[in-house]
């Protein structure tokens, strides 16, 4: 090699910021901490031999040990071999919140291999189609379910500078409403029971002419209040609440007002349910927030079964595995909107990930009435939503640090702040490793 190509190697490797040797990198640490809210953040950070990190979170209501049962299988490895990692866990990940341990390790890798690199996430799945990301507000439901008191809800939040929103008219709206419903709950002996019952086994009562008269006028005063400029979408009926025909006798009722979408109107893994539905309304259907990796999307998609994917990426699979069910729903001419409830870290993500895809609508967002939910990281700006947009940040990985002062205000006992947790470092889920022995 001559001198002049001494030199030029030398200014080669100068303008790469790696900011640690890639090749030498190894995951040495995985901790957690759980912070208290509405649906509880469990957050993860993976540690390596080179002090970069990356932080993720299980998804909201879901538990630290989703993602600490993969500790063993990761430590050693290099997390920018991301594909490999990934390929190895997924196979231990489930529907609803039993995906948020793969998906939570995922973005927390992607950040660290951002940080690596100097590069944006979004630079990680193929780059961005836009610059600033809508949001739709999730609203609570009033204490006392009127439609002038759901109405004023709605409007708040369009002061808020928000013109897509979310509210909740469904059939608990009408336990307190005489007339509303015929019937009485079956009484469940123990309290807790599963999400996705059958249809019209959720409370086995039936909806009367008056209940979906009165659904239809809360319907009718939040859309008369706010106005014809701001997308309306309704949630949720899908634990099992009402049979199929009923939700097609409510679309009939709610088409008027010009919704964007109703969301989850079947138990969520039924497709079927779902494509009944979808195909019986001209009110567009979203779902598949509980659905986990592209082979649970794929059914709806190929069969059309709803108008709109609804992926949660903290149970999808993470940030690329949601960019290619998108991906793959385009092609079906099916778009994408993201659901959402977690901390400011999975709220980046989700950011990142909607700069990528190109048929994408409108990301939730659940922590708009949450004091200390700005607290939890550093790095984000302020104001960070103008005019009900969010801009994608350009620094390296997710574009946020942890800001623990915030995290350790708002910790839910009895977890702590990230802690050692040499407790997983042995295998706990079967899986072999051929330079470990089981009874290590």
């Amino acid at each position: 090699m001559t001198k002049n190509d001494d030199t030029t190697l030398s200014n080669m490797e100068n303008a790469v910021n790696t900011f640690s040797s890639p090749s030498e990198l190894r995951i040495t640490d995985i901790r957690t901490a759980t912070v208290c809210s509405n649906y509880d953040y469990p957050i993860i950070k993976i540690d390596t031999n080179q002090g970069v990190y990356g932080i993720g979170e299980v998804r909201d209501a879901g538990h630290r040990e989703n993602a600490l049962q993969f500790k063993s299988m990761l430590l050693g490895n290099n997390p920018c071999n991301i594909d490999m990692i990934y390929h190895t866990i997924k196979r231990f990940g489930h529907t609803a919140r039993e995906g948020g341990g793969v998906s939570g390790i995922e973005i927390a890798l992607m950040d660290l291999i951002g940080k690596v690199y100097g590069i944006p996430c979004y630079q990680l799945l193929g780059g961005k189609y836009r610059d600033k990301i809508r949001i739709y507000a999730d609203t609570p439901e009033p204490a006392e379910p009127t439609p002038e008191a759901y109405a004023q809800r709605v409007l708040s939040r369009k002061e808020m500078g928000l013109t897509f929103i979310k509210f909740d008219a469904r059939l608990q709206t009408l336990a307190e409403i005489e007339g509303g419903m015929v019937g009485t709950p079956t009484k469940f002996e123990y309290p807790i029971g599963p999400r996705s019952r059958a249809a019209g086994t959720g409370q086995v009562v039936k909806m009367t002419e008056k209940g979906y008269e009165k659904l239809a006028e809360i319907v009718a005063m939040v859309r008369e209040t706010v106005g014809w400029d701001v997308s309306l979408c309704i949630d949720h009926y899908g634990h099992g609440y009402l049979t199929a025909k009923e939700v097609i006798k409510l679309a009939g009722y709610l088409e008027p007002y010009a919704l964007s979408w109703m969301e989850d109107p079947m138990p969520s893994p039924d497709m079927w349910g779902h494509k009944r539905v979808t195909d019986a309304v001209n009110v567009p259907i979203a779902g598949g927030e509980d659905l986990y990796l592209w082979e649970e999307f794929r059914p709806f998609i190929e069969n059309h079964a709803v108008d709109i994917i609804h992926p949660d990426l903290l149970t999808s699979g993470g940030m690329a595995e949601t960019k290619r069910i998108a991906d793959y729903a385009e092609r079906y001419g099916i778009p994408t909107a993201l659901h959402f409830a977690g901390s400011p870290i999975a709220f980046m993500a989700n950011l990142h990930t909607a700069a990528s895809l190109s048929s994408f609508v409108a990301l939730e967002h659940h922590g708009l009435d949450l004091p200390f939910w700005n607290d939890l990281v550093t790095g984000m700006e302020q104001p960070y939503m103008v005019d009900g947009y969010v801009a994608v940040p350009d620094k390296p990985g997710l574009g946020v640090d942890l800001n623990l002062e915030g995290i350790k205000a708002n910790l839910r006992p009895p977890s702590g702040l990230f802690e050692p947790t040499d407790e997983w470092n042995t295998p706990k889920l079967g899986f072999w490793q051929p330079d470990r022995r089981w009874d290590k």
